[in-house]
């Protein structure tokens, strides 16, 4: 421990800790933009200059390791001066032209500009705003670049190098003219960018910001010959009410329901059903592989960022996903099939709504394969902008359940939004497929946790299974890697989000290792706190089958449930 002095206070603190960690361990606020706790330190907005004693120049904060006998000034009028005019000078760079701006941005209510300009204590800005005359990108269907916006903070390219290894993002130009681009500008939509939006997380000014749909869905909503029916992801429940003031990690399932109601839906179903109709699926085809000598490992397919990332980066390796679509759409095919048939519905009046906790399955619903089975999604951060549109104190609502038919899952479902969660939940269905016998221990602790990379050996009646968990592309790659170099499984998930669908890039802000944790705790109180907690015992799931599907694996279950996809290279 070494003994310092911050702002005339003596503190002790762990060596190798930075300015800018003590000063937070001491509840000292010091501004920062560039700065993300889990990137590398890049230093370049300089906010966070501290004055310490016996150094003529300001240092940087999150830059400076902590010595012995330290005697530093966090807030002194020589700071704060020289903080003020940094931050008029990187104002000058954002794009607040008018008022309305601030009012209709993405980060209106988190931005970390108005976070610093507290901090720092600004009442004017006596710089005008640059005009940079930046056009937007709208290349993607997922995600949306302003780039008037952006402040050259760099958290957007190490977030994409570092966390997901990607590096779609890269600065271009020099002096006032620097901007964050994309390769030759080509825009998202034309690049190698797996539409995860982690990016979009890292940004502290709405530079980045999903593909609204939103405004789309209001309007099916206030068409009355439209018969709107909404599916809802795991992963949102213990999160959509974080935008209302409560703790990440609050769940808010029934809440959510009634204010989905409220809002016009005619139906209110639950991607959990779907969830435990992929376990069927898919579990069927890992039996089958395994006992025909199929292509094995069998890869699953529930995360399209990290769909299209093996498209890209190990197309060779495209014959180990599983066929099944993911529980999205799925969804979307069953609604557009099963429900509207049982309920005399016309196909052309279906109106097909996903709430999710990813900016990719925006991507996912446009893809040419599936096309059609899903016609929105909404963020969770745009369905708690609708909610308070509508008025609506979606905390104060009385709980609601999901409609029957398919609004009924199992605990595994819920799981599923968890990295971890879908080997989890396979396990469970997979022994007693296999052995005839009852899974007596239904948690599989060994698969669970927010480590990068998980490998567990399950016995099962003797068939030694080896599966393996990864999530956040960076570690997916390392576990790509391991099975081209010739390590042997039968069954991996991967997730493109760090800590799974919980840390998705439509997940409301701040997402970080804390809330993740959090909502990771509450996806499994639920999990435990269900009697249902195998896929297979879904008796909703069960009469499909019966009434429409046949078997899982039949050549109508493929028809609807499974697709194909594509080679992109780089």
């Amino acid at each position: 421990m070494l003994q310092v002095n911050i702002d005339g206070k003596t503190y002790n603190v762990n060596e190798g800790s930075s300015i800018l960690e003590a000063a937070g361990k001491a509840h000292i606020k010091i501004p920062t933009l560039c700065y993300e706790e889990g990137l590398s330190i890049y230093g370049g907005c300089r906010l966070c200059v501290v004055e310490i004693e016996g150094e003529r120049l300001l240092q940087p904060a999150c830059a400076t390791e902590i010595k012995e006998g330290m005697v530093i000034k966090t807030h002194s009028p020589k700071v704060q001066k020289v903080r003020r005019n940094l931050f008029e000078l990187i104002i000058a760079s954002h794009d607040i032209s008018c008022e309305l701006n601030c009012l209709t941005c993405s980060k209106n209510g988190n931005c970390e500009l108005r976070q610093a300009a507290d901090i720092i204590g600004i009442n004017q800005v006596r710089l005008k705003s640059r005009d940079k005359g930046y056009s937007e990108d709208r290349s993607s269907y997922s995600i949306i670049r302003e780039p008037n916006k952006c402040i050259t903070c760099g958290r957007c390219i190490r977030k994409c190098e570092e966390v997901q290894g990607i590096g779609i993002f890269t600065m271009a130009n020099r002096g006032p003219a620097t901007i964050v681009t994309t390769f030759e500008d080509k825009g998202m939509g034309n690049v190698e960018c797996t539409n995860c939006g982690q990016c979009i997380h890292s940004c502290p000014t709405g530079a980045l910001h999903e593909v609204y749909h939103y405004e789309n869905v209001w309007d099916v909503l206030n068409d009355p010959s439209k018969h709107v029916v909404v599916q809802t992801a795991p992963a949102v429940r213990v999160a959509i009410s974080e935008p209302f003031g409560a703790e990440p990690g609050a769940v808010a399932t029934g809440q959510m329901v009634a204010a989905l109601r409220r809002l016009g839906f005619d139906r209110v179903f639950d991607t959990n059903f779907t969830a435990d109709l992929t376990i069927m699926e898919e579990g069927t085809e890992l039996i089958e592989r395994i006992n025909n000598g199929g292509v094995l490992p069998l890869l699953t397919s529930c995360s399209p960022g990290w769909i299209k990332f093996i498209e890209h980066f190990y197309p060779d390796l495209l014959p180990n996903i599983s066929s099944c679509k993911s529980p999205q759409q799925m969804f979307g095919a069953v609604a557009k099939t099963y429900y509207a048939e049982k309920n005399n519905i016309p196909l052309e009046d279906v109106v097909v709504v996903s709430v999710m906790p990813c900016t990719a399955k925006k991507f996912e619903a446009r893809r040419p394969e599936m096309e059609g089975d899903v016609d929105f999604v909404l963020t969770t951060r745009e369905l708690a902008r609708m909610i308070k549109t509508a008025g609506i104190d979606m905390l104060a609502l009385e709980e609601e359940e999901y409609d029957n038919l398919m609004g009924v899952s199992s605990g595994a479902a819920d799981i599923f939004g968890a990295t971890g969660g879908v080997m989890e939940a396979a396990l469970r269905t997979a022994y007693e497929l296999i052995t005839g016998e009852e899974l007596e221990k239904l948690d599989f602790e060994m698969v669970r946790g927010l480590e990068g990379i998980k490998v567990a050996e399950i016995d099962i009646n003797g068939l030694k299974v080896k599966g393996g968990v990864a999530h956040g592309l960076g570690n997916v790659r390392k576990l790509m890697d391991r099975i081209k170099s010739g390590e042997e499984f039968h069954f991996i998930e991967l997730m493109a989000c760090p800590g799974g669908c919980l840390g998705g890039g439509g997940q409301p802000i701040p997402t970080n290792e804390e809330t993740r944790t959090r909502r990771m705790k509450a996806i499994y109180e639920i999990d435990k706190g269900k009697k249902m907690r195998k896929s297979h015992e879904n008796s909703y799931v069960q009469k499909l089958y019966d009434d429409y599907l046949g078997k899982p694996g039949s050549h109508r279950a493929h028809e609807l449930l499974h697709t194909s996809y594509t080679a992109r290279g780089v």
